[in-house]
């Protein structure tokens, strides 16, 4: 029977078991995973928040290469406060570079400005609170390798702390780095709204 799973992925920690690099991870976690779980999708080094985890190897097809966008949704910290225009390039859709001379336009998503979380747990490495600096609230259908870092990049604003806070219905809510909450299949689907699963 499979299982599934949805964690805080710490700052500083790969979206994977194995590695041949020195680098912390989702193993290192303070819990015995089953065998055979893997995560869905990633989140980089350097974001944090919700990663799935399942013994489902069929998960990944369901949720990325279904016809059906799914939304994820972000915290993301910029340096330097994000004017009306930038923000207008980067919800109509905005050019970023994919790898050596090849660029991808990405799809039209919902930014808003917020105000700083209150409930956000500290992290090392904190950008300074005197320095000037805008929370955006991201929800994208699309993950192209580094997307958000290169699309606030390209209205030159540099990434300071990226959480993934919501695939779907599956929300972080206040869980906290390193913390792991298993879930019932049926509930799982349904909050993810995939419904065929066989």
């Amino acid at each position: 029977m499979d299982r599934y799973f949805i964690i805080y992925k710490p700052y500083k920690m790969v979206s994977q078991f194995i590695s041949p690099d020195n680098v912390n991870l989702l193993g290192d976690l303070d819990f015995d995973f089953p065998e055979g779980t893997h995560a869905i999708g990633r989140l980089d080094n350097n974001s944090e928040g919700l990663l799935i985890l399942t013994t489902n190897k069929k998960v990944t097809r369901l949720l990325f290469q279904s016809e059906v966008p799914h939304l994820r949704t972000y915290l993301v910290q910029v340096e330097k406060v994000v004017s009306p225009e930038a923000l207008h390039k980067l919800r109509s859709g905005i050019s970023i570079r994919i790898t050596g001379d090849e660029y991808y336009t990405t799809a039209n998503c919902e930014i808003d400005i917020v105000k700083k979380p209150d409930n956000l747990p500290p992290r090392e490495h904190e950008f300074r609170a005197d320095l000037p600096q805008t929370w955006l609230r991201m929800t994208l259908t699309e993950g192209k390798f580094h997307q958000i870092r290169k699309m606030v990049s390209s209205v030159y604003h540099d990434c300071k702390r990226l959480i993934r806070i919501s695939i779907e219905g599956l929300e972080l809510g206040d869980m906290q780095p390193g913390q792991v909450r298993e879930i019932e299949e049926e509930e799982f689907f349904r909050l993810l709204k995939i419904e065929e699963y066989q």
